[in-house]
C-alpha cells in the first residue's frame, strides 16, 4: 500500500457569458508534489454548454480546454508556461480569471493514488450522475 500524499485540485470550467457568472464544469486538475504528479483531465458536454448559451464556439472552446492537459504535461507542448516547474504550472492554471475558462478555488487533501482521485473529481463534479 502506498503512503498517502498531499495534494490540490481545482475543477475547470466553462463560463460561456461571464457577465451571467454561469457555468458548467469540464474538467479537473490534480497536483500531487510528492508523486510528482500534474495531470488534467477535460470532458465537454456541448449539450450543457448550449443550454447556457446557443452560440458558444465549441471548437474554439475545446481548442483553449486543450492547452490545459498540454501544460499539465510539460515540455514544448504546453508552450512556455511548459517549461516551469509542476508547481509553477499548477500555480499558473488555477490563477483567478474572467475568461470563459475558469477553474474552482484550489483543494486540497491526501491521496495514495491521483490518477484514481483524479477519475473520482470527474465522475462526481464534472459528468452526470
Amino acid at each position: 500500500m502506498r503512503d498517502h500524499s498531499s495534494y490540490d485540485y481545482a475543477i475547470v470550467r466553462v463560463v460561456p457569458r461571464v457577465e451571467r457568472e454561469e457555468f458548467v464544469n469540464v474538467g479537473a486538475i490534480v497536483s500531487c508534489p510528492g508523486l510528482d504528479f500534474l495531470q488534467a483531465r477535460i470532458e465537454v458536454d456541448e449539450q450543457r454548454l448550449r443550454a447556457l448559451d446557443p452560440a458558444i464556439d465549441i471548437e474554439a472552446t475545446r481548442m483553449h480546454l486543450a492547452s490545459i492537459p498540454a501544460i499539465c504535461a510539460g515540455g514544448s507542448q504546453g508552450g512556455p508556461i511548459g517549461r516551469l516547474s509542476r508547481r509553477e504550472r499548477f500555480d499558473w492554471l488555477v490563477a483567478p480569471r474572467s475568461t470563459i475558462i475558469q477553474t474552482s478555488k484550489v483543494h486540497t487533501g491526501r491521496c495514495s493514488d491521483p490518477v484514481v482521485l483524479l477519475e473520482h473529481l470527474l465522475n462526481t463534479m464534472v459528468r452526470r450522475p
